[in-house]
C-alpha cells in the first residue's frame, strides 16, 4: 500500500530476486563503518501543503540513532521532481536498516503561505492567529531547549499583539532563529513511514585498501646457471619480502593458490601442453590453479614452500607489519586431487565415461577439472565451508575468490551468509571479469569486493563513463577494487606505454578506488607479452618460477610508496561515493575530486588532474566545479601539488601542462575548511 505521503522509488535498495514471498524481499546494501551514504527517495502529496522527511537508521543493537532531514533536490528533468536526499554513516558494524519516515508539515505549510498572505494583506489576522496554535503546539510537543522555548514563547506573543505593526510582528515570526527552533522540532501530521530497508556496514578494509599480490614460490627462488634449475621460494624466504611490501604502504598481501599442484596434464613454460603419451618434465612446476595431488587438495600446503607451521609464520610475520594476508579461493582441482578419487559425483562425466575439463573455447584446461555443483551441491557446500573455516583458523580473514562466476550464485550467497553469521570480519573478494548482470549480482549477494572492468578503460569517454559509474550509480551493490595489472591481464596500454604507462594507472587506480591493487612486477615495470596481441605475461609466473632481482633500481617503486602515503594520509581518499567529475578541455586529460568533512569540522579536499597519454606532453584548462569542492563561486585557493611539493592559487579555471614523467597533479585544498 503506499502511505499517505507517499514516499516511491528509494535509493539505495536491492530487490533479493527471491521465488518465496516468506523471505526478505531485500537483501542488504554495502556500507563501511563510518563511510557516508545517500539515502534518495520520491517524496510529494496531493495539494500545495508543504512536507518533510527524514532517514532513520537502526543499529545491531536495535536503537534508533537521530533523524537525518532530506533535503529535496534540484529537478533535473520533469522525471526527477520531489526527489530527497539525505547522506547517513552508521558507527558500527553489522546489520543495520533505515527507514525514510515523511509528513505532512503545516508548519511549514504556514510559513509559506503567512509570507504571502501577509505582505499581501490578505486575512492578515486569521494569519497570525493560525500561526500561533501552530507554534503552541510545537512548544507543547516537547523538545525544546530552553533557549527555543523563550525564542517561540516571543513569537507567540508577537503574533497576538495587534498593537504592533504588522510587519514588525511578521519579521519575528520568520526570524533565523524562530525557524531554525521549528525546523529541528518539525510537527508531523498524517506521518508516512517506508522501510526498514536493509544495509549491513562492514569493516573498513572492505572499503579502504592497498593490494600487492605474490607468488611465494617466486619469492627467494634461486637460480644455478651451471644447471639451468631453479629452486623454489618457501613461506620463509617469501616472508624476507613482506617489508618492501610493507614499505611501500600496502595493506593487503594477497598469495594465489598455495596447494599442492597435479601432475596430470600440467602445463609447462607459457602454457606449454605435451603431446599426449609424453611424461612431464621434472622442471615443469605447473600452474597453482590446478589444484591437488597426491600430497592434498584445498586445505594442504604445497610441500615445496613448507608445512602449515610455516604458512602460519608467514601470516604472523605479516600481521607484524600491519598485513593481512589474503588467501586464493579456487574451487576446481587437478585430475588428481583427492577430490576426484573420493568423489568423482562431483565433476562432469563426458559420454566416453571420462571427466571434464575446463574449456573456454578455444582455450583449453587439460590440468583442471570443474566441480559440478548440480551433483551432490550439499555435499559439495559442506565441503567447501570446511576449507575456508579451515584456512580462518589458520589466521586468513580475506579471500580473493577465482572465477565465482562459473559457479551458482546461490551457492556463493548461501556461504557467504554462513561465515558472515560466525565471523563478519572476514571478506571476500570476487574475481568476476565476466557480463555486468554476473558481476553486480556476486556483489548483491555478499561479495564485498569485485575486480572490474577497470583494466580495459583507458580512453577519456570511458574513464569518466565507469568512474561515474562505480562511484555513484551500483556502489550500493559492489565495491570496486582496481587491480592495475594481474598474473592474467597485461593491457597494451602497459605493453607500449612506458613508464609513463605505469605511473598513469597507478595514479588512476589509486586516487580514484578506495582499494586498489598491483602485481609483483609492477614497480619493475614488466611489460612484455607472450605474443602481439595477447594479454598473457611471456614466462607468466602463471606457469613457472619467475626469478626477479628486487635489488636493482626500480623507480616506479618509490612512486606507488608516494601515492600509497598519499591515501593514508587523505581520508577522503578512502571513500568511493564521494568522487566528483570535472571538465578538462584536452581530450586525453581527466580530472576528478574527492572531499571528505572531518571531525574537527574540517574538510579533506583532494583534486586529481592526469594526463591519459603516455607518450607526450599534453596542456589543457580544467574547469572546476566548485560547488562539488563545497567552495563558493569565484573563490581563490591555495593548493599543493603531493608529488611534487609544488603550491599554486587555483580558481574555476585553471592551466595545466602534464607530461609522461609527471602525467598527474595530485592537489590537497589548503586554507578553506568550511
Amino acid at each position: 500500500m503506499v502511505g499517505r505521503i507517499p514516499v516511491i522509488d528509494v535509493e539505495p535498495v536491492l530487490a533479493a530476486g527471491t521465488s518465496n514471498p516468506t523471505e526478505n524481499a531485500h537483501l542488504p546494501v554495502k556500507a563501511g563503518l563510518g563511510e557516508p551514504f545517500p539515502v534518495r527517495a520520491t517524496v510529494f502529496r496531493e495539494g500545495h501543503d508543504r512536507l518533510g522527511a527524514e532517514v532513520v537508521l537502526t543499529g545491531p543493537d536495535g536503537v534508533r540513532r537521530p533523524p537525518v532531514r532530506m533535503q529535496a533536490l534540484p529537478a533535473r528533468d520533469r522525471f526527477t521532481v520531489d526527489r530527497y536526499e539525505a547522506w547517513v554513516s552508521a558507527d558500527a558494524e553489522g546489520p543495520w536498516s533505515f527507514e525514510i519516515h515523511a509528513w505532512s508539515s503545516p508548519l511549514g505549510t504556514w510559513f509559506h503561505d503567512a509570507g504571502i498572505k501577509i505582505r499581501a494583506g490578505v486575512d492578515v489576522e486569521l494569519m497570525f492567529a493560525e500561526g500561533r496554535l501552530l507554534f503552541e503546539r510545537a512548544l507543547a510537543g516537547g523538545g525544546l531547549t530552553k533557549a527555543e522555548q523563550k525564542t517561540v514563547q516571543a513569537a507567540i506573543a508577537a503574533a497576538g499583539d495587534e498593537a504592533r505593526p504588522v510587519e514588525a510582528r511578521l519579521a519575528q515570526l520568520e526570524s533565523p532563529e524562530v525557524v531554525t527552533a521549528l525546523e529541528a522540532h518539525p510537527l508531523r501530521d498524517l506521518l508516512t513511514v517506508e522501510g526498514p530497508f536493509p544495509v549491513f556496514v562492514d569493516r573498513s578494509r572492505a572499503l579502504f585498501g592497498s593490494w600487492y599480490e605474490l607468488f611465494p614460490r617466486s619469492e627467494g627462488a634461486t637460480y644455478d646457471p651451471a644447471t639451468g634449475e631453479i629452486a623454489s621460494g618457501t613461506f620463509r624466504t617469501a616472508a624476507e619480502r613482506l617489508p618492501a611490501v610493507a614499505a611501500m604502504g600496502f595493506d593487503v598481501v594477497y598469495l594465489p593458490p598455495i596447494h599442492p599442484i597435479g601432475q596430470v596434464n600440467r602445463k609447462g613454460p607459457n602454457n606449454t601442453v605435451l603431446p599426449d603419451g609424453e611424461a612431464t618434465p621434472p622442471d615443469w612446476k605447473g600452474s597453482p590453479w590446478a589444484i591437488g595431488s597426491k600430497d592434498g587438495g584445498h586445505d594442504a600446503v604445497h610441500p615445496d614452500l613448507g608445512t602449515i607451521k610455516d604458512f602460519d609464520a608467514f601470516v604472523a610475520a605479516a600481521k607484524a607489519l600491519d598485513l593481512e594476508v589474503a588467501l586464493d579461493l579456487a574451487l576446481q582441482c587437478a585430475p588428481d586431487h583427492p577430490w576426484v578419487a573420493t568423489h568423482p559425483e562431483w565433476f562432469t562425466t563426458r559420454a566416453d565415461g571420462s571427466i571434464a575439463y575446463a574449456e573456454n573455447p578455444p582455450k583449453k584446461y587439460q590440468d583442471i577439472y570443474p566441480v559440478n555443483f548440480d551433483n551432490d551441491p550439499a555435499g559439495i557446500s559442506a565441503e567447501v565451508l570446511r576449507v575456508v573455516r579451515h584456512w580462518m583458523a589458520h589466521g586468513v580473514r580475506i579471500f580473493r575468490v577465482d572465477n565465482p562466476h562459473t559457479k551458482p550464485v546461490a551457492f556463493w550467497q548461501w556461504l557467504l551468509a554462513e561465515v558472515r553469521r560466525t565471523d563478519p570480519d572476514v571478506l571476500f573478494l570476487a574475481e568476476a571479469f565476466t557480463k555486468p548482470p554476473m558481476l553486480q549480482t556476486l556483489g548483491a549477494i555478499g561479495f564485498h569486493q569485485s575486480y572490474t572492468y577497470f583494466t580495459w578503460r583507458t580512453e577519456k569517454a570511458d574513464v569518466e563513463d565507469y568512474l561515474r559509474e562505480v562511484s555513484q550509480e551500483s556502489a550500493h551493490r559492489i565495491r570496486p577494487n582496481f587491480f592495475v595489472n594481474t598474473p592474467d591481464i597485461l593491457h597494451e596500454f602497459l605493453q607500449y606505454g612506458g613508464a609513463g604507462a605505469f605511473r598513469i594507472r597507478a595514479v588512476l587506480a589509486a586516487m580514484s578506488s578506495p582499494s586498489w591493487g598491483m602485481y609483483a612486477g609492477y614497480e619493475l615495470g614488466e611489460h612484455v607479452a607472450v605474443r602481439p596481441g595477447s594479454e598473457e605475461y611471456l614466462d607468466s609466473e602463471k606457469y613457472q618460477i619467475r626469478v626477479r632481482d628486487w635489488s636493482a633500481p626500480s623507480e616506479l617503486a618509490p612512486y606507488v610508496t608516494r601515492l600509497n602515503a598519499i591515501r593514508r594520509a587523505h581520508p577522503a581518499l578512502q571513500l568511493l561515493r564521494n568522487l566528483r567529475l570535472h571538465a578538462a578541455e584536452d581530450d586525453h586529460v581527466v580530472c576528478w575530486s574527492k572531499t571528505d568533512a572531518l571531525p574537527d569540522g574540517t574538510r579533506d579536499r583532494v583534486i586529481v588532474v592526469l594526463s591519459l597519454d603516455p607518450h607526450q606532453v599534453r596542456e589543457s584548462t580544467v574547469h572546476l566545479d566548485l560547488a562539488a569542492l563545497g567552495l563558493e563561486p569565484g573563490t581563490s585557493f591555495a593548493v599543493r601539488d603531493e608529488l611534487t611539493g609544488s603550491e599554486w592559487t587555483w580558481g574555476e579555471h585553471n592551466y595545466v601542462r602534464l607530461d609522461p614523467a609527471q602525467p598527474a597533479h595530485i592537489l590537497t585544498v589548503k586554507g578553506h575548511t568550511a
